[in-house]
């Protein structure tokens, strides 16, 4: 089991109630709520906005963070040039996004490159283990891999698509030299199941929206 349980908030603004400007109202003070609570990762998912709708939020959810905690580390979802020049603190790539070694590339060449003492992170969704151990090879600084369980309440045509991994692929996974956090369907009841296969913490969007996220950290790193 790991030492201690990573924590990895994803954001949705579309599960929150109201209307736009009051979801991401809801999103910015769960952001902040995750960053007194200790989250180590907010990734910022909204994959819907525009490059200059997503660059406006992140440097709002970039205030929230820093504001609440010293060691919370922001990452945009896939939009490595929004996530350097509105300051965040990494990158999580997809399977259909560049491979992390050309966000490495990037990072020689960007104006906005972060100071050296700041490592800009990379994170990698990753589905099997093989995949993870590629993400390993090209520098990705940990996985992401889901889905774990069967996700509550997911769309008929998601649960065909995404069919869970389970437990013995992740442990499978969990092998490689760069943590691997597990993601999809994960609860506190099933969390330490998780662990025991060697993931070093724990992914969530609902698990960390719909419950107050201090007791969710408190109850998974007691684990």
């Amino acid at each position: 089991m790991a030492d201690l349980c990573l924590l990895y908030y994803i954001t949705d603004r579309s599960q929150f109630p109201g209307d736009e400007g009051v979801r991401r109202h809801a999103l910015l003070a769960k952001a902040a709520e995750a960053a007194r609570a200790g989250v180590d990762y907010i990734q910022l998912r909204e994959k819907d906005l525009s490059a200059r709708e997503l660059e406006t939020l992140t440097r709002q959810v970039v205030a929230a963070v820093r504001e609440n905690s010293p060691s919370t580390r922001l990452l945009i979802n896939s939009r490595t040039d929004v996530a350097l020049a509105a300051g965040a603190d990494g990158v999580h790539l997809r399977a259909i996004d560049v491979a992390p070694h050309e966000v490495r590339q990037v990072l020689e060449v960007s104006a906005h490159r972060p100071p050296i003492t700041d490592r800009f992170l990379v994170a990698s969704s990753c589905h099997t283990a093989a995949d993870v151990f590629h993400a390993e090879s090209d520098a990705a600084d940990f996985a992401v891999f889901a889905p774990v369980f069967e996700k509550r309440d997911a769309p008929v045509f998601e649960k065909k698509d995404k069919q869970p991994t389970g437990l013995a692929a992740l442990r499978e996974a969990c092998r490689a030299k760069i943590p691997v956090l597990a993601l999809g369907g994960v609860t506190v009841e099933n969390a330490a199941s998780c662990l025991n296969a060697g993931a070093a913490g724990i992914a969530a969007i609902r698990l960390f929206q719909e419950n107050k996220i201090e007791d969710v950290a408190r109850a998974l790193r007691a684990l």
